[in-house]
């Protein structure tokens, strides 16, 4: 009862803490006397759920009761750790390791766990221990001393499990422990890979937090004169379910119970709550549990929330929600990407753009501060279609450019979040950074670099123009109608002159879809040298024709000066970062860029400074082997096969 006691108390481990300490109320100190804190915690236990056993049943007496685990749940007995309200409210504890090392030791020894075999088998059959009012939230909610809830005592069949699913476990639901307890060998555990004592999973998942604002560069943007609407914003996919139940063989790896979504939603909620952003973009959200769960417990955590389920049959989708004590909603734009009839854009991928209007206090008198711009969206999977990539980004840019552009033909503050299924340095993400691509002949697979297919005989080339002049988007990533209106007087072009672009590339090519008929469709112009260089020269003069000579070039464009807040590499460590681990493949995916103003260019790398929208902060990410270390994603404390990224920014207040 003591151990299950302890294992209840576990929440915390959840609660991400940025602690590095290990309480030694909670650590791990099975089969020695109960210190007078653990006893009168324990106690306290005792008396709130004795009420609710009953009266033919009575509580065994404080430290009766002694119960040794397999040298497998040994394994995570350091893993028991506190919250911040824990660490706020007790006095500093300092762990001895050499001590903790010698009674894990004497716990593991034949004799220890032969004793407590003996002394459970001597307990009553049917002998149960619940509190009312159990929930599956129970174990992982994080919760005040008052409000830790009740745990059923351990269920021997479980013992060998991971502390982290036998905490869950015995939320769930009671349990009965039989009268007879068959020891089991360690080898007949669950196949968990659990993480060796000596380095616990807090610390192992440690994520620092990088302040920028301290930066030479920031400091030198930012004078002291200077006020600033400061803000978070998250990004995280949160894995849907649906997708896991589908897709089951990506993720052998893990216990199957911690991919339960009553044991991943508390974690995900919990995550979300102790970063405490402002404004929230969520991938993969699944519909039902949107409406049923997720929308409700924001709203009571202060936020507005919008969601946009994709297309066609798919249950899941895209989510954007806002403190409503820091923002005013000026406009919303879903975004479908499916379009009927167009091979580039037949999947059911959807986004979601926002303008926010920044709410600023009541002291600050006559100020003014710029409406921000946030897109959320998750891009297509399959690393062999990067033109419907590529596609479905374009879309995405057209209408943060409809919705950020001001009455003076600039751009809001943009935030842009997503899972992008693209790798950084690849085309679509440098499209993205350097604002062009040149994409005429490139294999379709390149685009976003999640693998390589250059060894098959065959592969999809992109093609200009990339999408049809019928879905009304220019290669600036603009829709047609928000272009500069023609001009009245423009002129008229006669048959004559345009006569003269019949010998062109574009006019030379033999459209796919044309019926070949014989001394009608099949004789190809021929155009002389003469001929095609006074087209040529033409084409030079008549600037306005420009866009159609680019529309032949294969290059796309947008002009919304977007940089990434991370870098993509972990200096200290000497690795590149990762956000997800796909089969055990560690990979970045998902991104937040933002505004900034570009300054120079070096080899084909645009460079950028913080304008209006400064980056003050941003919450690091690990590596493949850390993860790995923690048997990759998710696991018992990440329940999502993404890392959440977290980025602080200040917008500039200005007097009005």
């Amino acid at each position: 009862m003591t151990d299950g006691f302890f294992t209840c108390r576990k929440n915390v481990l959840l609660a991400k803490s940025p602690s590095t300490q290990i309480e030694g109320v909670f650590a791990a100190t099975r089969g020695r006397l109960v210190s007078e804190e653990q006893e009168a915690l324990l106690q306290q236990w005792l008396e709130e759920g004795a009420g609710n056993l009953p009266a033919s049943e009575s509580v065994p007496a404080v430290g009766k009761v002694s119960v040794t685990f397999t040298s497998d749940w040994l394994e995570g007995s350091e893993l028991l750790m506190t919250s911040l309200s824990d660490l706020n409210l007790s006095p500093e504890v300092t762990p001895c390791a050499d001590q903790q090392a010698s009674e894990l030791n004497a716990l593991a020894s034949s004799e220890l766990q032969d004793c407590a075999v003996a002394e459970l088998a001597r307990l009553p059959a049917e002998q149960t221990v619940t509190v009312a009012g159990s929930t599956p939230w129970a174990a992982v909610v994080p919760q005040t001393d008052q409000q830790i809830a009740g745990c059923a005592e351990i269920n021997a069949e479980v013992l060998n499990d991971d502390p982290a699913v036998l905490a869950w476990s015995l939320a769930c639901g009671t349990e009965t422990v039989p009268s007879e307890l068959q020891a089991r060998p360690v080898q007949d555990a669950v196949p968990f890979c659990p993480v060796p004592t000596e380095v616990p999973y807090h610390e192992i998942l440690w994520r620092d937090w990088e302040d920028l604002s301290v930066q030479p560069c920031v400091r030198d943007q930012v004078s002291e004169n200077t006020a600033l609407f400061e803000f978070r914003v998250m990004s995280y996919n949160i894995l849907a379910q649906d997708l896991v139940e589908q897709g089951l063989d990506l993720y052998v790896h893990c216990h199957p119970d911690i991919l339960n979504w009553n044991y991943r939603l508390p974690n995900l909620l919990q995550e979300i709550q102790h970063w405490d952003p402002d404004v929230l973009c969520l991938q993969e959200v699944q519909e039902n549990h949107y409406w049923e769960q997720l929308e409700p417990t924001f709203k009571e955590m202060g936020f507005a929330c919008f969601y946009k389920r994709r297309t066609g049959t798919k249950t899941d989708g895209c989510a954007v929600c806002y403190k409503h004590s820091r923002f005013q909603l000026i406009s919303l734009s879903p975004i479908e990407y499916f379009r009927p009839g167009l091979d580039i854009l037949n999947r059911d991928n959807v986004g979601l753009v926002l303008l926010l209007q920044p709410v600023l206090p009541e002291n600050l008198g006559l100020k003014a501060v710029s409406p921000l711009c946030v897109a959320n969206t998750h891009v297509l999977f399959n690393p062999r279609r990067g033109d419907i990539k590529l596609a479905q980004v374009a879309l995405l840019l057209a209408e943060i450019d409809k919705i950020a552009r001001t009455t003076e033909g600039s751009y809001y503050p943009v935030i842009l979040c997503g899972d992008l299924n693209s790798v950084p340095d690849s085309p679509l993400y440098k499209f993205i950074r350097n604002g062009e691509l040149s994409y005429h002949g490139m294999p379709a697979w390149k685009v976003s670099g999640q693998e390589d297919f250059s060894q098959q005989l065959y592969s999809r080339k992109l093609l200009a123009p990339l999408w049809p002049s019928s879905l009304g988007v220019t290669d600036n990533c603009q829709y047609v109608t928000q272009c500069q209106p023609k001009k009245p007087g423009r002129r008229e072009y006669s048959r004559d002159f345009l006569l003269q672009f019949r010998f062109c590339d574009i006019a030379c090519e033999r459209p796919p879809q044309l019926v070949l008929l014989e001394g009608v469709t099949d004789a190809k112009p021929v155009a002389s040298a003469r001929e095609h260089s006074a087209v040529t020269a033409i084409l030079k003069r008549h600037h306005s024709l420009s866009f159609f000579g680019k529309w032949c070039s294969g290059v796309i464009q947008h002009g919304l000066n977007l940089t990434s807040v991370y870098s993509h590499f972990l200096p200290q460590r000497g690795r590149p970062e990762v956000t997800t681990m796909p089969m055990g493949l560690g990979a970045t995916v998902d991104y937040i860029f933002y505004s900034a103003e570009p300054v120079e260019n070096r080899a084909g790398r645009r460079m950028y400074k913080d304008g209006a929208l400064k980056l003050l902060g941003r919450l690091s990410l690990l590596s493949e082997d850390v993860l790995l270390m923690a048997n990759g994603l998710p696991n018992p404390f990440c329940s999502s096969d993404h890392l959440c990224l977290l980025a602080s920014f200040g917008l500039e207040i200005s007097s009005l």
